[in-house]
């Protein structure tokens, strides 16, 4: 996630500064989220692990152009990358093997990736880019004031989600917590931001974040990867803490 807050509005996340005159757009709250995560203005990406059950796996994400791209090593092979080309209400995911991008089965999106709790559309952020989020309040997550967004999967999309709750950080924009629920509005996955860190003085990026898997019966969670991302040079301070 990243906040930059001397770039035109779009770009970066003025548009989630809190306003006393009127609620937010929507809309605008989960670009900026959506654009934070990805790291559009850092040209390495976000680099770092994802740790489940005592193994690690290295992962990358990033913003190319208008799309998203992510790759990860499992078990010391080799680099797969995948490359995300996001429309209005489409979605299409790629493989690049051996300098070839190949379509990437729909059905396997929501696999996991290397056993851990991240599907390929998590991983993607692909509920970030499902269209008219509809806001639902102002809500505290680890005490930090958030702007809870109600985003509903388009008809006829593919993926595990059918509703999505995104709680955006009031002041800086990146998302805190996200969870995805089933049709019948059962818990299936949370993800909880533990920690941010600066970038210089204008860019936050995130740290740490722990991703639990839910039991859709009971609501009990049956599994967890924390994913802890590297600071990039120059990282200034920790954020939250």
């Amino acid at each position: 996630m990243i906040i930059n807050t001397s770039a035109p509005a779009l770009a970066c996340l003025l548009a989630v500064l809190p306003c006393a005159a009127a609620d937010p757009d929507p809309a605008k709250l989960i670009e900026g989220a959506r654009m934070a995560a990805t790291l559009t203005h850092l040209d390495d990406g976000l680099r770092g692990q994802l740790r489940h059950d005592g193994r690690k796996t290295p992962v990358t994400l990033f913003l190319k152009g208008q799309d998203i791209q992510f790759q990860f090593s499992e078990n010391n092979g080799p680099w797969r990358i995948f490359h995300m080309r996001i429309g209005d209400e489409a979605f299409n995911l790629f493989e690049i093997v051996d300098g070839k991008t190949r379509a990437f089965p729909a059905e396997k999106i929501v696999e996991p990736i290397a056993g851990t709790d991240l599907t390929y559309e998590d991983l993607a952020l692909r509920f970030l880019h499902w269209p008219n989020p509809k806001l639902e309040g102002r809500e505290e997550v680890g005490g930090q004031p958030c702007w809870k967004v109600r985003i509903d999967k388009p008809r006829g999309q593919t993926g595990r989600y059918e509703v999505v709750y995104v709680w955006v950080h009031e002041k800086f924009g990146a998302f805190m917590r996200v969870r995805g629920h089933d049709p019948k509005g059962r818990l299936l996955k949370e993800f909880q931001v533990e920690d941010i860190m600066r970038v210089n003085d204008d860019v936050w990026t995130l740290r740490k974040m722990q991703v639990a898997t839910h039991d859709p019966r009971d609501g009990r969670r049956s599994s967890i990867t924390d994913v802890a991302f590297d600071s990039p040079k120059k990282a200034g301070p920790r954020g939250l803490r």
